[in-house]
């Protein structure tokens, strides 16, 4: 039975910005929130099983464009550490090229399969501000959340 509910989530979401408060997006971080929120760890499970719900109920990944489907889960809050939520689904495609003026922090979900983001399984990654890239998943499917500083994003025109 799928119970899944939005301010349940947010509680959820909560367990990881509330222990990445204050920290600054680096190398440092990846390896805290790797460490303590591992592919394998109740936190990341359940990350993993309430965007699946999500997605099943039609509360997330609501929105679909160049084989993409995704959402806005969550507005940047106090109650979130001031980041944004967004979850994206993606099968074997490059997505469009943005950058991250004050960081990006990705939590990685395959799905059934050896799929890879920006060349990384399962778990998460955090890219520094001002990082540019064109988020990519290979192998197979995946879901990716990402928690966005201020919600900022910047997309960049094929042009530039």
């Amino acid at each position: 039975m799928n119970t899944f509910s939005l301010p349940q989530f947010l509680t959820l979401i909560q367990t990881v910005t509330d222990a990445i408060k204050d920290k600054p997006l680096d190398l440092a971080l990846d390896n805290f929130l790797n460490e303590k929120f591992h592919a394998s760890s109740k936190t990341f499970k359940l990350i993993e099983c309430a965007c699946h719900d999500g997605i099943e109920t039609g509360a997330l990944c609501a929105q679909e464009a160049g084989g993409i489907k995704y959402g806005r889960v969550f507005e940047p809050s106090s109650e979130l550490s001031n980041y944004s939520v967004d979850l994206v689904y993606m099968k074997d495609v490059k997505g469009p090229r943005h950058c991250h003026p004050l960081g990006e922090i990705d939590l990685i979900i395959p799905i059934g399969s050896d799929a890879e983001f920006d060349n990384r399984g399962a778990g998460w990654m955090v890219y520094e501000p001002g990082s540019i890239h064109s988020p990519t998943v290979c192998n197979g499917d995946a879901l990716v959340l990402y928690l966005l500083p201020e919600g900022k994003i910047e997309f960049i025109r094929k042009d530039q």
